[in-house]
């Protein structure tokens, strides 16, 4: 006789649903005090000479690149973090860290206490390729200081931002 066992979730204080922002969201399932992690970011990695020769699709995806040029696919054996959506004002941050194996990883953790039941947001701080327009990467974050994309703002711009009156 053999019994069947659910598999713990590599995520459990994570709860995807519909987000009121971009499509799913994750949400808290209790309340988070800051700094707590939320899960590593999983899925297939590609080394750097796979992400430059790869065509990538400019549509939905969950690509996360690292300091290190690998990519991790979300998509392909991911979990609940992908879900994490982006804000200018964000409750979340992605940290790479080095596990024991000496293999790069990245980790989602709060920045403040969040509430059970809340939306977990982090800045995307995305780049894009020369000539792209910052309306190309459209922010709804509906953040008080929202930036209006999701582009990581250039530091000439952060620094005549801090300049102006």
């Amino acid at each position: 006789m053999s019994i069947a066992t659910k598999a713990a979730s590599s995520t459990p204080c994570l709860r995807v649903s519909p987000s009121g922002v971009h499509g799913l969201g994750a949400f808290a399932t209790r309340p988070l005090e800051a700094f707590a992690v939320l899960g590593l970011y999983e899925g297939r990695r590609y080394s750097p000479a796979q992400v430059a020769a790869k065509q990538w699709n400019d549509q939905l995806t969950y690509l996360f690149l690292l300091s290190n040029d690998e990519m991790i696919d979300g998509a392909k054996g991911g979990n609940a973090t992908r879900h994490l959506n982006h804000s200018c004002e964000p409750n979340c941050e992605a940290v790479e860290e080095y596990n024991e194996a000496g293999r790069l990883e990245l980790k989602f953790q709060t920045l403040v206490p969040v509430e059970a039941g809340e939306e977990l947001f982090i800045d995307y701080g995305l780049t894009a390729d020369d000539g792209s327009l910052a309306s190309e990467y459209p922010c709804r974050c509906g953040a008080a200081n929202c930036r209006g994309t999701m582009l990581a703002v250039r530091s000439e711009e952060h620094t005549s931002e801090l300049q102006s009156p």
